[in-house]
């Protein structure tokens, strides 16, 4: 059974795909963009400031 004909049925509760979202036309959940990207790895970015951030203050 296809996706639509089981949504039509009330078998499937998944929402169809409407395209792009805001940023990238090829974004999708955990895409390539560089804001998905960027949203994915702020927590390391984060951590790795932390980590230079403290090294320089070893240095001084």
């Amino acid at each position: 059974m296809s996706l639509d004909k089981s949504i039509q049925s009330g078998k499937e509760h998944r929402k169809l795909y409407r395209g792009a979202k805001a940023i990238d036309c090829t974004c999708r959940n955990h895409g390539s963009c560089e804001w998905c990207k960027g949203n994915r790895t702020h927590k390391n970015d984060k951590r790795e400031l932390a980590a230079e951030q403290e090294l320089n203050e070893y240095e001084d």
